[in-house]
């Protein structure tokens, strides 16, 4: 596996860096301690690149039992990842919990940039060719819960800010966006509503151009991490992958209580490596800023979660009463021995197990939005405001380059799901966090119920369907559609 040998690594096996070491291993020791069994078949997995879900899925039934299990799962493979990966600086190789140890050579100062806009003063949501709002918006919420794209908590969170406007701007605080140009990210939408927003991305011309451009013509304030001296766009930027401590400096050098908003993503093993070092940020700024930091994530709709006994059982209504169930259903089921169109949960789960993993992601994709949901946990224990959200399937770039992703995507809506374009997407998040850390809050013990609340997984948990047993019909379905 090629892989870049600096800054953040997977580490060396046998001469070779290997991140299929790394997910056994990290599985393996969350596992101890709660799930001895599981423990041992991760270790003993000779296919792991087929058969890691299996081991993923497992993670999260065993921490289902109660939160202690939970708990205990989460910092056992946040601690794994730290000692695993290595950070490479110079000659000298450490593992990643001590990357931000190194005092960096370099410094980077602020560039401040003043938007000349009006803040939207109204939260106004677009879907499909209109941007909603008020009584609009209301409706449309009742229609997403009604058709069982969003939990009930999400449209009810939504209302609450759309009577408390003045949340938008996130007053007293300062949004730390990791991965500005993220299309899930929430930059767009703070600026508009007049926040103040601390960029990182990648020292690249043209992501500096556009997000400056589009600062100016908002109603906020960006803070742009520069080096040496020229013109904003040619100077601004960080590498979180290579220069982590000269970000982490930077970062904790902010005035006042930050929010910091982890939107990082890059293909294959890379986006592990990128993850793992945000993730290492955040610890350090943890103890650096115990009293004035906030956390922020997305959760991938297709991974594994623990869902409410009312998701399960509007799932049962809809197999029951599916236009497939008379037609499609039996011989789907008969031609593929009973691997197509399963139900979505045994009936009567309390809490159910919802499984929309796609395999094609691949195992480094799914451990890196593991290690953000086990930090959230964590964090959440220690005393911190976070905001973890579960995302629905949106049709972002990354997903469209993988044709199968697409297809499944384009043809999803005839088994419940639907699909969100990035603007509905990211607006709609941004909102949810803002409620996160502006309204009152309400204690939800379990680690799954803390992940299920306002989660907006598009109809994944309330679909008929086990999501992987519809995803190859709904890609024949949706291929057509994707050629023309």
């Amino acid at each position: 596996m090629a892989d870049d040998p600096t800054g953040v690594v997977v580490p060396l096996v046998e001469g070779k860096r290997s991140s299929t070491a790394v997910g056994r291993g990290v599985v393996g020791a969350a596992f101890a301690g709660t799930d001895t069994v599981g423990a041992q078949a991760a270790a003993r997995e000779t296919d792991w690149r087929r058969r890691y879900g299996d081991h993923f899925r497992r993670l999260v039934e065993a921490g289902l039992i109660g939160e202690d299990d939970a708990v205990r799962i989460a910092r056992r493979g946040l601690d794994a990842v730290h000692d695993h990966l290595r950070f490479i600086d110079g000659d000298t190789e450490r593992p990643l919990r001590e990357a931000l140890d190194i005092e960096p050579a370099t410094h980077l100062s602020t560039s401040v940039v003043h938007g000349r806009g009006e803040p939207e003063r109204e939260l106004t949501i677009p879907y499909r060719g209109r941007r909603l709002g008020g009584d609009d918006l209301r409706r449309q919420l009742d229609a997403w819960v009604a058709g069982g794209a969003m939990e009930p908590s999400a449209a009810d969170a939504v209302r609450e800010v759309i009577e408390h406007p003045e949340w938008l701007a996130m007053p007293g605080r300062t949004m730390v966006v990791l991965g500005a140009a993220s299309e899930m990210g929430p930059l767009r939408s703070l600026l508009r509503w007049g926040a103040t927003v601390a960029a990182v991305d990648l020292p690249k011309r043209d992501i500096w151009r556009t997000t400056v451009d589009l600062a100016k013509e908002s109603a906020g304030t960006l803070l742009v991490p520069v080096g040496s001296e020229g013109p904003i766009e040619d100077r601004a930027g960080a590498d979180l992958l290579h220069d982590l401590p000269t970000v982490a400096r930077w970062i904790a050098s902010i005035e006042g209580p930050i929010v910091l908003g982890n939107y990082v993503y890059a293909d294959g093993v890379v986006n592990l490596r990128l993850t793992a070092g945000v993730d290492a940020l955040t610890a350090w700024l943890m103890k650096q800023r115990p009293d004035d930091l906030s956390l922020a994530f997305l959760a991938t709709p297709t991974d594994v979660f623990g869902v409410p006994r009312e998701a399960v059982e509007y799932s049962e209504k809809a197999y029951k009463a599916g236009k497939l169930a008379k037609v499609l259903r039996p011989a789907a089921r008969f031609v593929s021995g009973g691997r197509l169109l399963k139900r979505n949960y045994a009936p009567g789960s309390d809490p159910g197990l919802n499984d929309s993993m796609v395999m094609q992601q691949g195992p480094n994709y799914l451990l890196a939005k593991r290690l953000q949901r086990w930090r959230a946990t964590v964090a959440r224990r220690e005393g911190f405001d976070v905001s973890m959200l579960v995302a629905p399937p949106t049709r972002t770039r990354s997903v469209l380059k993988n044709r199968a992703l697409a297809a499944a995507y384009t043809g999803a809506h005839r088994f419940g799901v639907e699909v969100f374009a990035p603007s509905t997407s990211n607006t709609l998040m941004a909102a949810l966090m803002v409620h996160d850390l502006y309204a009152a809050k309400k204690p939800l013990r379990e680690p799954w119920r803390e992940e299920a609340d306002k989660a907006v997984h598009g109809g994944l948990w309330r679909g008929p369907y086990d999501p992987r047993s519809a995803l190859g019909i709904a890609v024949v379905l949706g291929i057509g559609r994707t050629k023309s």
